[in-house]
Parts: C-alpha cells; sequence; structure tokens
C-alpha cells in the first residue's frame, strides 16, 4: 500500500473527524462546518468522505493523527499495554461521546476469539454505554463474571449493572454477583465471600483473561454516594483521606494507593491486583475524573486506557 502524502493524511484526518461529529456527536453539517472552520459544502463532502473510505462503521474506524499521538504519549508514560483515546467535542470536552463505541469494540475483540475467554465486568454508566453497542454475537464458549455486587444497603438494585445485560448480548454464560458492594461490617462480608457460590464468582474474575472497569470520581457528586452505596460520613471520611477516585468501589488517592478507611474494609468487590499482566483496561473520561484517572493509572492496577483527547491532555500536563 503505498505512503499517503501529508496533504492526503490531514484530508482523510479532516473527513474522520467530520465523520465523528455526524455519526458519534449527532451534530449537523451546519454546526460541523462552523466547528471545523469550512463550508457546508465542504462539511457534507468530508462526512461523504469518510463512508466512501471506509472510515466510519457507525464506530470510528480511523485514528485521528492527534489522538494517536496521545495515545502513545500515555501510553509510554504510565507504562500501558495499550491505550485508545478519541476524538473529544471542543464545545463539550468532557463528554464521553465516541467512548461507547471505542470499549464495545475492545470488548467484540476479546469476544471473537475462538479460545475461550473469562472477561471479568465492572459496572457503572459508561461501561452500560458500551455494552448497549455490542454487536448480537454468539459466544457461547466465553463466560462473562461480574467483578462486584450491585445492591445498596437497602437491597435496591444499581441500574448500571452489566453482566446480564452484556450476556444477553452475546449469548455467553454469565455469573453476577449476588452481594451488596458495600455490607454492613466486614464481618458481614467475611461471611459473605465465604459462601460456595459467591466464592467461586471471586476465583472466576480473579483469574480472568481480560478485565473491564470504569473510573469514579468521589467528588460532592460521587455516583457511589449519589446512587446510595455509601453515606455522608464514609464520603467525608474520603475526602479527609485524599481520596480521589475508585474502581469497582476500591477508593485510592492521587497516587494510586488503596486507602485504609471504612469502605475498603467493608467493600465485597473482587480485589484489583497490582502489576498483572493480564489485560485491564479502564474506560473512563471527562474533567471531573481527571484525578480519579491519573490515580488508576499510577495504581499500576490497570494496564489499559480508552479515554477521549481532552482527558488525555489534561492527564500529560500533570506532573
Amino acid at each position: 500500500m503505498a505512503k499517503l502524502s501529508n496533504t492526503e493524511t490531514r484530508k482523510l484526518d479532516d473527513a474522520a473527524r467530520a465523520g465523528w461529529l455526524y455519526y458519534v456527536a449527532g451534530k449537523t453539517q451546519d454546526e460541523i462546518a462552523k466547528k471545523l472552520n469550512i463550508s457546508r459544502q465542504s462539511a457534507q463532502r468530508m462526512v461523504a468522505l469518510s463512508v466512501s473510505e471506509g472510515l466510519i462503521k457507525v464506530r470510528l474506524d480511523h485514528p485521528v493523527a492527534k489522538c494517536m499521538d496521545l495515545a502513545v504519549k500515555i501510553k509510554s508514560r504510565f507504562g500501558l499495554q495499550s491505550c485508545e483515546v478519541v476524538p473529544s467535542d471542543a464545545e463539550d470536552p468532557s463528554s464521553t461521546l465516541g467512548l461507547a463505541q471505542a470499549g464495545a469494540s475492545e470488548i467484540e475483540r476479546h469476544l471473537k476469539s475462538v479460545e475461550p475467554k473469562v472477561l471479568a465486568m465492572g459496572t457503572g454508566r459508561v461501561l452500560r454505554a458500551c455494552v448497549d453497542e455490542l454487536s448480537s454475537l454468539d459466544c457461547d464458549q466465553h463466560k462473562i463474571v461480574a467483578l462486584l455486587g450491585n445492591m445498596a444497603s437497602d437491597g435496591s438494585a444499581s441500574p448500571y449493572d452489566v453482566v446480564v445485560r452484556m450476556a444477553e448480548h452475546v449469548n455467553a454464560k454469565h455469573y453476577p454477583m449476588a452481594l451488596p458492594v458495600l455490607p454492613r461490617s466486614q464481618a458481614e462480608k467475611e461471611q459473605l465471600h465465604a459462601q460456595y457460590y459467591v466464592a467461586n464468582n471471586l476465583k472466576l474474575a480473579e483469574n480472568a483473561d481480560v478485565t473491564f472497569v470504569g473510573v469514579g470520581d468521589l467528588g460532592a457528586h460521587s455516583p457511589l454516594h449519589l446512587d446510595g452505596f455509601i453515606t455522608s460520613e464514609e464520603l467525608d471520611e474520603l475526602d479527609s483521606k485524599g481520596a480521589v477516585g475508585e474502581m469497582i468501589s476500591w477508593a485510592f488517592d492521587r497516587n494510586g494507593k488503596l486507602l485504609d478507611c471504612a469502605v475498603n474494609q467493608r467493600v465485597a468487590s473482587t480485589p484489583l491486583k497490582v502489576g498483572v499482566d493480564k489485560p485491564v483496561f479502564a474506560i473512563a473520561a471527562g474533567e471531573e475524573k481527571v484525578f480519579a484517572i491519573l490515580g488508576a493509572l499510577r495504581s499500576k492496577m490497570i494496564n489499559g486506557l480508552i479515554t477521549n483527547e481532552y482527558t488525555a491532555e489534561r492527564l500529560l500536563s500533570i506532573d
């Protein structure tokens, strides 16, 4: 295949960006023209080119050069196995548009393996969105296991459970975790973990071939608090100890250190390990999550990241 000239590369980059704005962000051609400072006719041609060149297949298949560069820098700085950066909307840089499609693409890559795999899944809004983007597949050779339960202390269920919904999409055997996210005490957690089926699920999740988690912030609008999993008092304790984020409800500080706190003593989720060889992907983006993602990267409990260009630039700007 002949090497593209700089002009041809820029043309495809612009077409990919226009295609992303149209098909993923839902912008009109007039809005695209304004954003890219081009005529409406040029915007129309770029969107058409993104399709004719195979750059857009509902998902963005052409990695914009800037995003590729950011991904390489993130991967190098934090010693990751892999990193994917999707374009950002300049007017809404914290938007998670595009993450779901990129996450679904990575999940499908593993689901399409002929060899049986165990996929371990966290919960949350972004992972749920990824699952909703999955194609219908027949993957009865694989197992999908939850990394944590999805019940609050009052017994209510989270609307962002992933495993059962994912199994419906791909026809795979699945192992939900019949547990509260945070049992009432450490002793209760240990009793629950000792149950045969729970212990079996935890072992399955701990040894998964690939893991996917979200990253949550622990500020005033923390989903962990708003969704009823932790109390205001526990949120205050986390703040006093320097907590910036959580993965599958394990709270950590800006340097990625797990905290000695009530939440981590009670959390019933599968423990995340440091420095594992098997892929562990975090899928997250947004200004409110920058320091949470930074802590997750520094923790070495993840070795893969899917984020957007705004978030990637923010991460690289922090010493």
